[in-house]
């Protein structure tokens, strides 16, 4: 046999992990996911602000590790995907502690103990470069130690990750007495809680009942579902069958604004608003993968009259390659074998949601939404409809305050008004439907340039209305019509 080697280079591997496109709370997510495996009943994340030196560790009581075992769980892709795993194991590729860690800091380490004996390693992402290999360093350094000690008290058996030299503050002029910059970065700290109650809302319920901690609070669990409310439409499940084993899929039909509270109203909002939350939700082990989504179903859009569907769609781990489950846990893609059945339960649960909505007459998502999502304000008011410009958004804000100079600016958001005319809004008012709805840039799809520009000019915008570039990038992936386009901020 006659072949080459070809190893890749660390530093291009390094490189093509950290650029995976991990939120921080997604990251979060992974190593909460290796709690979780590890078989945790508490697990802790701790976000400290120190400027240039801040700092998050994600600690838990699990059953902790060998030696052997941390250097395993160490090396990239040590296991791949078809490896055999336990029955509380959430992984996959076996990448998923160094991607996750690397597209956030440039230093992780991991200290793990069992029956009181400690191991210790970490990955210094200078050291890979420099040497140009694969050196998985047994002495973290003093800082790094000290740290460790602070973080783990009188610990008998368990895992803590700490992240050190974070993206966005390391080699950064930021000073730990910047007020703005503490501020975004213990922002990032309330969305990882959102995200968090989300994700693994069902270990925070009985039976599993874990507890999870970020910066000492407790999370409680979001239920995308209300399951427990009186007034939800809970539609028969189906067991779908895929291959030797099936996937459970179960609808939901939410109350309406006028059932619920305030309080029950708002959080049931989610974090992303009511438009951004209707949809399929994506279940494995238990664990959320994919939250208010349609699945790239043709013909299956977000519009406001389907707020009130949510549908629950469990499969089994031994079926996530059929479904495209990819390595940050963040997208999947539908068998085709399943899609016909997923397009017919839709239909059918949208169809119901907007019956309910429409007797209503509400257009809840823009009435108690987001301010930043929507350029136009669409309401019902002593018996008339009322369309106003959103003096709210940020692209009508920066055309209106500072930036209106800009004829970039002022042309970005006259088209983005041409194009995001409310008419599903408004024909729900009428309560009146039709197929013909015109669609803002197109439609779902691919990007085009024009789209590109028009929401560059909304991403400058927040920043210069003082938002950091991820917490921009993620108003924008969920504000219409940006959050259907492909290629460039949700991709």
């Amino acid at each position: 046999m006659d072949f080459d080697v070809a190893a890749p280079d660390p530093a291009g591997m390094v490189a093509s992990l950290s650029s995976l496109g991990y939120s921080l709370p997604a990251a979060i997510a992974d190593l909460v996911d290796n709690s979780v495996s590890a078989e945790a009943k508490n697990i802790d994340i701790d976000f400290t602000w120190d400027g240039q030196s801040s700092w998050i560790a994600v600690t838990d009581d699990g059953k902790g590790m060998t030696e052997p075992e941390l250097v395993t769980a160490m090396t990239v892709a040590a296991r791949g995907p078809s490896a055999e795993r336990s029955a509380t194991d959430l992984g996959r590729f076996g990448v998923g502690l160094k991607s996750a860690s690397f597209s956030q800091c440039r230093k992780l380490t991991v200290a793990t103990v069992r029956d009181g004996i400690w191991h210790i390693r970490t990955w210094d992402l200078g050291v890979v470069e420099h040497y140009k290999e694969w050196r998985l360093l047994r002495d973290p350094g003093g800082t790094t130690t000290a740290l460790l000690r602070r973080v783990t008290g009188s610990m008998q058996h368990g895992t803590v990750v700490l992240w050190e030299q974070l993206s966005g503050y390391h080699n950064t002029a930021v000073a730990s007495d910047d007020e703005k910059t503490q501020a975004q970065f213990y922002a990032e700290a309330e969305r990882t809680e959102a995200h968090l109650s989300m994700v693994f809302a069902r270990f925070l319920q009985p039976p599993a009942r874990r507890r999870i901690r970020v910066r000492g609070s407790d999370l409680s669990p979001w239920d995308p579902f209300l399951s427990t409310h009186p007034s939800v439409q809970r539609i028969p499940w189906e067991p779908l069958p895929l291959g030797s084993e099936s996937v459970r899929v179960e609808p939901f039909v939410l109350p309406t604004a006028q059932r619920l509270s305030e309080a029950e109203y708002e959080s049931a909002a989610g974090p992303r608003g009511w438009l951004g939350q209707q949809g399929f939700y994506v279940y494995r082990r238990d664990r959320l993968i994919l939250a208010g989504d349609w699945l790239g179903i043709r013909g299956l859009r977000r519009e406001e009259k389907y707020n009130l569907a949510r549908i629950a769609v469990d499969i089994p781990a031994e079926a996530d390659a059929d479904w495209g489950v990819d390595v940050r846990k963040a997208s999947v893609v539908p068998p085709v074998s399943l899609r016909r059945h997923l397009e017919r339960i839709a239909k059918h649960t949208r169809e119901m949601a907007a019956r309910s909505a429409r007797q209503r007459g509400q257009v809840v998502s823009r009435a108690h939404g987001d301010p930043l999502k929507f350029a136009w304000n669409v309401k019902r008011q002593d018996g008339r409809i009322l369309l106003r410009i959103n003096r709210k958004h940020p692209l009508v804000k920066a055309a209106l305050h500072g930036q209106g100079g800009s004829p970039d600016v002022v042309r970005s958001m006259i088209r983005l008004l041409e194009e995001t005319v409310p008419v599903t809004a408004l024909r729900m008012l009428h309560e009146t439907d039709t197929v013909d709805d015109p669609e803002p840039f197109g439609g779902p799809g691919p990007a085009t340039l024009e789209t590109v520009s028009i929401a560059r000019q909304v991403y400058e915008a927040l920043l210069g209305q003082g938002r950091s570039p991820e917490d921009a990038r993620e108003v924008l992936s969920s504000m219409p019509p940006f959050d259907e386009q492909q290629g460039f901020w949700n991709s």
